[in-house]
């Protein structure tokens, strides 16, 4: 009992069970709006999806399902995000049981979660703003589908509910068959949208700090720091770099207005960082667009939130470590704070192995398919960043690729948490030290 209980494999097997339940209502004949039950696959993958708040999908989420399947999707990426927003709560929670109180401290320190006595406090206020985030925003696109598209109340009810929903937990789930394209010019469906995607991505350490010390920058911690200015740096390039790749693109941006322009290369820019939304047809930006979605796909958000990726404090902290290292500073320094040494291992930790998971998943499913190289690097991003984000290839691969976007999906959601605990609990100081040399790099 006490190695299931490791923080490590307690996340884990939270997340199986999830799915396990979750491919089980799926595959019940009320869950699927056709004749019969849906196949085990189709409902593995989109339980798989559901819980790791992906958004990808073999099957049309709309038409596919009944309501009763709709409601349980739903209910696996609320439970899925709400699972990964308090996983450092959990985390704190298993730690401060430990005697040791230089690991506890070590811990709070490396993980970013809070101090000893925050953990109750984390806990109230994750379940404060998902509830009321969640009831704001499904209520403002509610009204807006309601008396802007003359949608009856329960129509309008179920859509808005469902989107706002899924927006807040970066799912990227969606029951139109178009996703968000017929809202493409609408600021009053893409704003909401867009709050909910950065509020719920941007991590709890980073709100709880906020409500504490709104007013008051300079006592923000570090975490906060390098995740508003990585937050903030991201979304302005990914903007600039849609609005410049895309503008004389026909086939996207090209017709719309300078408003329209600049909405949806915003839109772009924040869905791409693992929110899964489209408002345009991903399949139709150029290749360069596509190799910016590798990019923001791979980094996705904040640690402690509802997106995936590798997260932005890991991005930051190796740009600094990379900056350093270009001055000639011995310290990797930021806002007069020193960067940790193991921070930075840890983040050199999950970049290597983030990068050798997408890899090997890409070629895998070069191997099982036959789509260009581009689409299929896409395709395994998207699911380790559980970006969710498709240039239409995902229900026409054979299933032994899409239980390959399944396990990369698996692994991108849980995978980083895992190996994060694993590094944080697992350190120690050895009674000995070898001498050191230096080997040539470069």
């Amino acid at each position: 009992m006490k190695a299931i209980l490791h923080p490590a494999r307690a996340v884990t097997l939270a997340f199986l069970a999830a799915i396990a339940v979750g491919t089980l209502l799926l595959m019940l004949p009320i869950a699927r709006a056709g004749e019969g039950a849906a196949p085990w696959n189709v409902a593995a993958f989109t339980a798989v999806s559901a819980v790791c708040v992906v958004g990808m999908a073999v099957v049309d989420t709309g038409t596919y399902w009944s309501g009763f399947g709709q409601w349980i999707i739903m209910l696996l990426f609320q439970l899925g995000g709400f699972g990964m927003m308090t996983g450092a709560t959990l985390l704190g929670l298993m730690v401060n049981r430990s005697p040791r109180l230089r690991t506890r401290m070590m811990t709070q320190t490396e993980s970013r979660t809070l101090a000893l006595g925050d953990v109750a406090s984390v806990a109230r206020v994750v379940l404060f703003v998902t509830v009321v985030v969640q009831l704001i925003i499904s209520a403002l696109l509610i009204l807006r589908l309601r008396f802007g598209y003359d949608m009856a109340w329960g129509e309008a009810f179920w859509s808005g509910l469902f989107h706002g929903v899924s927006a807040f937990n970066n799912a990227g789930f969606s029951i139109h068959a178009d996703g968000l394209m017929r809202y493409a010019g609408d600021a009053l469906v893409l704003g909401p949208m867009m709050l909910a995607i950065v509020v719920g991505g941007i991590g709890f350490p980073v709100l709880h700090d906020l409500r504490h010390r709104w007013r008051d920058p300079r006592h923000w911690s570090l975490h906060t720091k390098l995740t508003l200015t990585g937050t903030l740096l991201l979304l302005v390039v990914g903007f600039v770099a849609t609005l410049l790749l895309e503008w004389d693109n026909p086939r996207t941006i090209g017709p719309f207005s300078l408003a329209g322009k600049l909405l949806n290369s915003l839109f772009v820019s924040v869905a791409a960082r693992t929110a899964g939304f489209n408002a345009l047809d991903i399949g139709a930006l150029t290749q360069e667009s596509w190799a910016l979605h590798y990019f923001l796909m791979f980094i996705g958000g904040g640690s402690a939130g509802t997106a995936g990726g590798v997260k932005v404090g890991t991005f930051m902290v190796l740009f600094l470590l990379v900056l350093a290292e270009a001055r000639g500073h011995a310290d990797t320094e930021a806002f007069g704070r020193r960067v940790g040494a193991s921070a930075q291992r840890q983040a050199i930790t999950v970049l290597v192995l983030g990068s050798t998971v997408v890899a090997l998943g890409t070629i895998v499913l070069l191997r099982l398919t036959d789509f260009p190289i581009g689409q299929v690097i896409f395709e395994a991003i998207a699911a380790f960043g559980s970006a969710g984000l498709s240039t239409g290839i995902t229900a026409q691969l054979p299933p032994s690729a899409q239980m390959v976007l399944a396990l990369l999906m698996f692994f991108g959601r849980v995978g980083t948490i895992t190996i994060a605990t694993s590094l944080i609990l697992g350190e120690r100081r050895m009674p000995y030290r070898y001498p050191e040399e230096h080997p040539i790099v470069g």
